[in-house]
């Protein structure tokens, strides 16, 4: 009888072969995905008593993947959101396997039904005007750290990179001067350029003008001249917030996060009358349909439709009165 497949090297020729060479995968995309079965291997290493590398297909079958979806959401807290990201590397996964192991086709498939789970959909937060400029301010521009946290915030806020776009950028991806630019390469490997107002054109370029740590090619780089690493981004952003909160009181009941200051651009964008198809084309979003929950979340915009309708006419409400003796009795109950 032919032995059940060993799950180490179908894993390693998933991702050497199908995300690396095949589909050419971005490296976020293969680390979102090399995290999701890392945490897969350890929960099969507790639960079965099987090292890694001792695995089998029957180990991994519908049952076992949804004990470790309900532990995902149960001992680690994940969200709803997480759980599905997870779900979708470990479907990726399995589909490679439907070629590779065509004789696991039952046990692949049924893998394969494990069904999203729906989940509410909360509306963007963004930062009002006023509280934009108390972060922007919150920096001590006296420093060497504080010109570069402003700049890179400024630049967040104005334009609406990811966090990621935002950390990758290299002096030579702003270009100054007419028709002044930010380039970046966002989601999917696609390039796209973003427009800069004067007012960060001077302070970018009086940021490129100081002379770089250590040679650093990163825009924005940390004091040893190495990149920013996302948890920085949010440790310095959370530390200027809680500065900005003190002539701002209202951003100490908002969860200030570098995708806030992304939906806070795009709101702005909003606010100006910009179209929703631009502002896609801005944020870099996939659909515009993604865009369409800044206008749900835009509370002022709805107000300015309701103005625009026409008032009902007042009546005067009138008394019911039952017609018939029957009606009077079941109102009456």
């Amino acid at each position: 009888m032919k032995s059940t497949p060993n799950v180490a090297p179908l894993m390693e020729r998933y991702f050497t072969i199908r995300l690396m060479q095949q589909r050419n995968a971005s490296g976020n995309t293969i680390a979102s995905y090399r995290d999701t079965f890392r945490l897969l291997l350890k929960f099969a290493q507790a639960k079965l008593r099987k090292p890694p590398s001792a695995l089998t297909l029957n180990d991994l079958d519908a049952p076992f993947i949804s004990a470790f979806l309900a532990d995902l959401e149960t001992a680690r807290g994940a969200s709803v959101w997480t759980r599905n990201l997870r779900l979708t590397a470990i479907r990726s996964f399995f589909r490679f396997l439907s070629f590779e192991e065509p004789a696991y086709g039952a046990l692949i498939q049924r893998i394969l039904a494990i069904p999203s789970k729906r989940h509410d959909k909360r509306q963007v937060q963004f930062l009002e005007r006023p509280e934009i400029e108390a972060i922007l301010a919150a920096p001590d521009r006296s420093t060497w750290l504080g010109r570069r946290d402003h700049a890179l915030l400024l630049l967040a806020v104005q334009t609406g990179l990811r966090l990621s776009e935002l950390i990758n950028l290299d002096r030579d991806s702003i270009h100054l001067g007419i028709g002044a630019h930010v380039r970046c390469v966002g989601k999917g490997r696609k390039e796209r350029c973003t427009p800069l107002t004067s007012y960060v054109q001077s302070v970018l370029k009086a940021w490129i003008s100081e002379p770089a740590r250590r040679n650093a090619r990163a825009l924005f780089p940390n004091v040893h001249g190495g990149r920013l690493s996302p948890d920085s981004v949010q440790t310095l952003l959370a530390k200027h917030t809680r500065t900005a909160g003190e002539r701002c009181p209202s951003l100490s009941s908002k969860r200030v996060s570098p995708h806030v200051l992304r939906h806070s651009a795009a709101m702005e964008l909003l606010q100006a009358g910009v179209d929703s198809s631009v502002i896609a084309l801005w944020l870099g979003h996939e659909s515009i349909e993604t865009t369409q929950t800044y206008l749900h979340a835009h509370l002022a915009l709805k107000e300015v439709v309701l103005d625009k309708l026409k008032p009902y006419e007042r009546h005067k409400p009138k008394r019911f009165r039952p017609s018939d003796r029957l009606l009077a009795f079941l109102e009456s109950l």
